[in-house]
C-alpha cells in the first residue's frame, strides 16, 4: 500500500472588494477561490489580498502602492468600470501587475443619461414633478419646448457622443458636432455635419458634451464661449466634470441667454453646493452617467473575464499597461512607448484629423512580430483625444473617426539600429512624420530624430514645446526670454533648418507643461508659423 498522499490543487485566489454583480461573481467561482473583503476597511484589504492572485474593485475601494506592497503574489486589478483614479497604475506596472477595467461598459448608459437631462430640461420634468407632489396644478407654469426640428450641437463625436447624436437624430433633428479629430466623411456617414466650435456654439438649440477631461478641454464652456451661444440654448454635460464652467452657466443662466441646462458631473465631487443648485432652469443628478443595472453588470463580467484571461496567462484586450501583459518579444518591448509617444507627438504637431496613418518599423526588430508596436502607435494618437485610451480601445478609436492606421516593416534600417516613423495624411491635404528611436546599451534612451523631415535629435520625455518659423537671427534669444519672464526653464533645445532663411523647426524641452495662453503668447513672440505643445511620458 502507497503511503504517497494527495496534495490538493490550489486554485488562484481572487479578492472582490466592492460589491460585484451576480452574474460576474458566477464567472469567476467555477475556477478561482473568490473571497469578499470591504475595500474601504484598509487593514483588512491588506489581510486578504496578502496571497491574492487577483483583485477586484470598483470606485470605492483604493489599490495604492501600499496595497500592492501587502499583496507579493498579485498578479491582476480589475476595476469594474472605466476610471481609474483609485488605482495607482504606475506602481503597479512597475511590479509587473496587470490593471484592466471595462471601458465600453457605460457608454449606452452614458448616452442614454445625456438624452435623459435633455428631455428632461425642455419639459421642466423635475420641477413639475416637484411642484405637483407639493399639491400644486400649475400647467402654465411648466411650459416647455419641442425638439423636433431644432438643431443639436455634439462637442465631441467619440463612441459616446455618437450614441447620443444617433438617439437624438430620432426625434427629427438637426445634428450638428464640433471634433477636429474626426473627418468629415465619418460624420457624414452617420448624418452628421462637422462645424467649428464657435458655429455650432451659434447655431445649436441644444448643446450637449461628450468630450474627454484633458488641459485642452478643461473650461472649454466657459464665459468667453456662452457668450457666443444661440439665445435660449440649453446645455447639457453628462461626459466630466470642469469642461463647462458652472459659475460662467450659473451667469449666462441669469442672463437670459443661456434658457437651461441638464447637468450629471461637477468639476469637484462628491458636489453639495453649486451655483447651479438654486436655479430652477437647471436640472441635476449626482453622476449617474453609469449608474444602471446593465452597466454594472457589464463592467463586472468585463472585468471578470478578463481576470479570468489573465490567470490563464493569455492575452487581455482590456489591459492598460501594457509592461505587464508579458506577450510582447524582448526585443520589441523598448520600442512600445516610443512607438507610443510618437503618436502623442504626431497629433500634437499635426493639429488636426488624420486620414491615414502608417506606422513604419525598421531594422532587425521586425524579424520579431512588432504589430503591438503599430498598436502602441494608434494608442499615442488618441490619447488625450478620447478618455481611457487602451490598447483594446484605441483601434476601436482609429475606426470611429475614419483613420486608418497601417503597419510598414522593412529590415533595412540605414540610418539607426531599429527605428520608428510615424506618417500621415491629414485632412487638409498636408502630410506629417515623426520619428524616433530607442538608444543601445545600459541605459535604453527614447529619441525624436525627424519631425516632418527636420532632423533632430532630443529625448523624447517630458514637456515639449515644438515651434515652426521663418528662419532669422534673434528666434532663440526671443524664446528664451518669454519663456523665462513665464517662469519656465528650458531643458534641451534643437534648431533644425534646410536652408539659411528658409523655415525651420524648434523643439524645445521644458521642465514645465505650457497651458494654452502661454502656448499662444510663445507662439506670437517668435511669429511662429505653426506651434505645439507635447507631453511625453508613459500613461
Amino acid at each position: 500500500m502507497s503511503n504517497t498522499s494527495l496534495v490538493p490543487v490550489t486554485r488562484p485566489v481572487v479578492v472582490i472588494a466592492d460589491p460585484l454583480a451576480h452574474s460576474a461573481v458566477a464567472v469567476l467561482t467555477a475556477d478561482f477561490d473568490v473571497r469578499d473583503v470591504d475595500g474601504t476597511d484598509i487593514p483588512a484589504l491588506h489581510n486578504a489580498i496578502a496571497d491574492a492572485d487577483a483583485v477586484i474593485v470598483r470606485s470605492a475601494t483604493r489599490i495604492d502602492a501600499a496595497a500592492l506592497a501587502a499583496a507579493p503574489r498579485l498578479k491582476v486589478v480589475a476595476r469594474a468600470g472605466v476610471g481609474l483614479d483609485n488605482v495607482d497604475v504606475p506602481s503597479a506596472t512597475a511590479r509587473g501587475v496587470m490593471v484592466v477595467n471595462a471601458p465600453t461598459s457605460n457608454i449606452v448608459s452614458a448616452a442614454e443619461q445625456a438624452v435623459t437631462l435633455l428631455l428632461a430640461s425642455a419639459r421642466h420634468t423635475a420641477n413639475a414633478n416637484a411642484s405637483l407632489k407639493s399639491g400644486e396644478w400649475k400647467r402654465s407654469r411648466f411650459t416647455g419646448v419641442e425638439i423636433a426640428g431644432k438643431t443639436v450641437g455634439v462637442i465631441g463625436l467619440g463612441k459616446i457622443g455618437q450614441l447620443f447624436a444617433t438617439r437624438l437624430a430620432a426625434f427629427d433633428t438637426k445634428i450638428v458636432a464640433y471634433d477636429p479629430y474626426v473627418q468629415p466623411a465619418r460624420a457624414a456617414q452617420l448624418g452628421i455635419k462637422l462645424l467649428s466650435l464657435d458655429e455650432l456654439l451659434a447655431v445649436s438649440d441644444f448643446i450637449s458634451i461628450h468630450l474627454p477631461k484633458t488641459p485642452e478641454t478643461v473650461g472649454l464652456l466657459g464665459k468667453e464661449n456662452l457668450a457666443k451661444v444661440k439665445p435660449g440654448v440649453r446645455i447639457i454635460n453628462a461626459a466630466r466634470g470642469g469642461l463647462l464652467d458652472e459659475q460662467a452657466l450659473a451667469d449666462a443662466i441669469a442672463e437670459g441667454r443661456v434658457a437651461g441646462a441638464g447637468i450629471d458631473v461637477f468639476a469637484t465631487e462628491p458636489c453639495t453646493d453649486s451655483p447651479l443648485f438654486g436655479l430652477d432652469e437647471v436640472v441635476v443628478t449626482p453622476h449617474l452617467g453609469a449608474s444602471t443595472v446593465e452597466a454594472q453588470d457589464n463592467a463586472g463580467l468585463a472585468v471578470a473575464k478578463s481576470v479570468k484571461l489573465a490567470l490563464k496567462g493569455e492575452f487581455v484586450a482590456d489591459a492598460v499597461n501594457v509592461q505587464a501583459g508579458g506577450l510582447v518579444a524582448e526585443d520589441v518591448r523598448p520600442l512600445l512607448p516610443l512607438a507610443e509617444r510618437l503618436g502623442k507627438v504626431f497629433t500634437a504637431v499635426s493639429g488636426g484629423a488624420a486620414q491615414s496613418v502608417t506606422v513604419e518599423v525598421r531594422g532587425d526588430v521586425v524579424a520579431s512580430d512588432v504589430s503591438v508596436l503599430q498598436l502602441a502607435a494608434t494608442k499615442g494618437l488618441f490619447t488625450g483625444v478620447a478618455d481611457q485610451v487602451t490598447y483594446v480601445n484605441a483601434p476601436l478609436l482609429a475606426k470611429e473617426r475614419g483613420v486608418d492606421v497601417g503597419l510598414f516593416t522593412s529590415a533595412e534600417s540605414p540610418e539607426f539600429h531599429n527605428q520608428i516613423t510615424v506618417r500621415g495624411a491629414l485632412t487638409d491635404g498636408r502630410a506629417t512624420s515623426v520619428s524616433g528611436t530607442v538608444t543601445s546599451g545600459p541605459r535604453e534612451v527614447l529619441k525624436l530624430t525627424e519631425i516632418d523631415g527636420f532632423d533632430i535629435d532630443l529625448e523624447a520625455d517630458g514637456p515639449l514645446l515644438i515651434l515652426r518659423y521663418n528662419d532669422r537671427p534673434g528666434v532663440v534669444g526671443v524664446l528664451g526670454g518669454a519663456l523665462g519672464d513665464a517662469g519656465v526653464n528650458i531643458a534641451a533645445m534643437q534648431v533644425a533648418r534646410r536652408e539659411v532663411g528658409g523655415e525651420a523647426l524648434m523643439a524645445v524641452a521644458v521642465d514645465h507643461e505650457l497651458p494654452a495662453d502661454l502656448l499662444d503668447r510663445v507662439a506670437n513672440a517668435v511669429g511662429a508659423t505653426r506651434a505645439a505643445t507635447v507631453t511625453l511620458t508613459d500613461d
